[in-house]
């Protein structure tokens, strides 16, 4: 018994914090592909872009960005990179050229990806149909569309390495933190900035009046006022799982596609420890946003 015990432990931390299951690489990273949101920016649905063939509009206030073509095209997409291009790219927001990418690529989450996970996403992104799409130039206004300022805002806001488990927590708790941290980036969209694109200190997941479609991203901390503290285990996996509201709407837009693509194809157990830790946020008011809205007459995306 005790070889297959020592087995059974030894593929439990061979899985942490990857997938539930033990599929090989490019299984687990499809999981990890759905969970990571790939598909959603790096498609352009609205013009009816091939898959991962780039060329959807972020809007923000610093400008309109193009989503690159991240299929395995050798010439428009990225083909050509190597294992270790792909985990810089990832890991420290760097492209194969040395340049710097600006941070509307949510490199300062996937930075917190494990080594594993980075290599078995690129093996299944490079099993895929390559796309010869061009990249479409951003449209940024200046000084933010100089890239050689990049690195002065990775000294201000970007630290690199992967996710470090809390000891002092339960296994629950910090895959939870791993996927929405790491994984799901869902503070790149759900705390607010500010003028030079930082995070907002105090205001982690508080919302913010613009994501990247140009409409308010809601408050998500347990804030009972401003953000979602009413809500039970029900609500939170109703919305997660089919994009159900507490009040019987569906989501719409960039939070409709997340539940599609991503939280809607997750496992049982990861999406527990994904409700498990977003209710174990420091509830955060947001009265700012949330009294601005009301006067433009404006709903939260689940309202």
């Amino acid at each position: 018994m005790r070889p297959k015990l020592l087995g059974l432990i030894a593929a439990a931390i061979a899985l942490w914090p990857g997938t539930a299951d033990g599929a090989d690489a490019a299984g687990r990273g499809a999981y990890l592909f759905a969970t990571a949101g790939c598909a959603e920016c790096h498609t352009d649905r609205a013009g009816k872009g091939a898959a991962l063939a780039g060329g959807r509009r972020l809007k923000t206030p610093f400008g309109d960005f193009y989503s690159p073509n991240i299929t395995p095209d050798p010439e428009h997409g990225i083909g050509r990179w190597s294992e270790d291009d792909f985990g810089r790219a990832l890991r420290d927001g760097v492209a194969p050229d040395g340049s710097h990418y600006f941070p509307v690529f949510p490199y300062a989450s996937y930075t917190l990806m494990t080594d594993r996970d980075i290599r078995d996403l690129r093996t299944y992104i490079f099993s895929l149909t390559p796309r010869a799409t061009p990249n479409k130039p951003h449209r940024v206004d200046p000084p933010f569309g100089w890239r050689f300022l990049v690195p002065f805002w990775k000294w201000l806001y970007f630290t690199s390495g992967p996710f470090t488990p809390d000891p002092g927590r339960t296994s629950r708790w910090n895959r939870g933190a791993y996927l929405v941290r790491a994984l799901g980036h869902c503070g790149e969209c759900h705390t607010p900035r500010g003028w030079l694109g930082g995070p907002l200190d105090g205001m982690d997941m508080a919302g913010t009046g613009q994501g990247p479609e140009g409409s308010p991203i809601p408050n998500i901390t347990p804030d009972a006022d401003t953000g979602i503290g009413r809500w039970s285990d029900s609500d939170y996996d109703s919305l997660l799982k089919m994009g159900m509201t507490p009040d019987g709407d569906f989501v719409e837009g960039a939070m409709g596609e997340v539940v599609e693509s991503t939280t809607g194809r997750l496992n049982e157990s990861d999406l527990k420890a994904i409700i498990h830790y977003l209710k174990s946020l420091p509830a955060v008011s947001n009265r700012v946003e949330k009294e601005d809205k009301d006067k433009k007459g404006e709903k939260e995306p689940w309202e």
